[in-house]
């Protein structure tokens, strides 16, 4: 099915795709499609950019209990070490007392000081994973845009045959580039010293030379959309090498021939 024929659909899968919600199959096929079709993958590309933005929200974590466990360890090491260094020197019971005062004082710096270090790091972490996913959205996007611009936009259609009815050459042109695009489907070959022009076919006028084929399976010519732009038919002539002057008509036989259809 062609997701992109039914948009709320389309939408759905997208977001379910971009929470990892989707998965197993039905997420193979998604990625399929999205390889194929451009607006697909815009749409799983917004869904993961909202997503994203929400991760900047996520609320901060409570140390782990590991973190507690090295705060009991450093605490009963500080008690054990200064209940031997009492016994050693016996100092004054006042001295004693402000010795485990601070001693306790100390540990409590380097206990608090461990959970902010820790949480710092947390959060450092999940700013770093922020920002690698926004520089690969950004990424993907700028791939996208690429993608899209150097896509062709085929507004018309011509297929060229024979005097057999035979299809010889398919013809489309695409506005966005001001490009025509031949493609060979017959095994004709004009030799080296002949070449193939192709001729615009207006209505009520002479023919307008479109250009002269390369050699080749697939040729490329310039054109304004004001050269197809209401011609009803296209014609392919078989002439002298390098061709003919545009504003005189084919000198030599039509060999293709076929109607000019807009595809919208």
């Amino acid at each position: 099915m062609e997701l992109m024929r039914h948009p709320q659909l389309a939408d759905r899968l997208a977001a379910a795709y971009a929470l990892g919600t989707l998965r197993g199959g039905a997420r193979r096929r998604f990625e399929a499609q999205a390889r194929r079709s451009p607006g697909l993958r815009a749409i799983a590309i917004a869904w993961q950019e909202r997503l994203a933005a929400m991760t900047e929200l996520q609320p901060g974590q409570e140390p782990s209990p590991n973190v507690w466990k090295r705060i009991r360890i450093e605490l009963d090491r500080e008690r054990e070490a200064a209940a031997l260094g009492a016994q050693r020197r016996a100092p004054p019971r006042a001295w004693r007392g402000l010795a485990i005062g601070g001693a306790f004082a100390a540990l409590a710096v380097v206990a608090v000081s461990t959970v902010l270090f820790a949480r710092l790091d947390e959060q450092a972490a999940a700013v770093a994973r922020v920002q690698q996913e926004r520089q690969q959205l950004a990424q993907q996007n700028t791939q996208l845009v690429s993608q899209l611009q150097a896509a062709p936009d085929i507004r018309y259609v011509a297929m060229l045959s024979d005097d057999r009815a035979a299809p010889a050459i398919l013809v489309t042109f695409d506005p966005k580039h001001n490009t025509l695009t031949l493609k060979r489907l017959g095994e004709f070959r004009e030799g080296e010293e002949k070449s193939l022009q192709l001729w615009a076919l207006p209505p009520g006028g002479a023919p307008r030379s479109l250009g002269v084929l390369p050699p080749g399976g697939v040729a490329r010519l310039a054109a304004a959309e004001g050269q197809v732009r209401e011609v009803p038919a296209l014609a392919i002539s078989l002439e002298p090498r390098g061709g003919v002057p545009g504003d005189r008509g084919p000198s030599g036989p039509v060999l293709f021939k076929g109607p000019l259809v807009p595809t919208s």
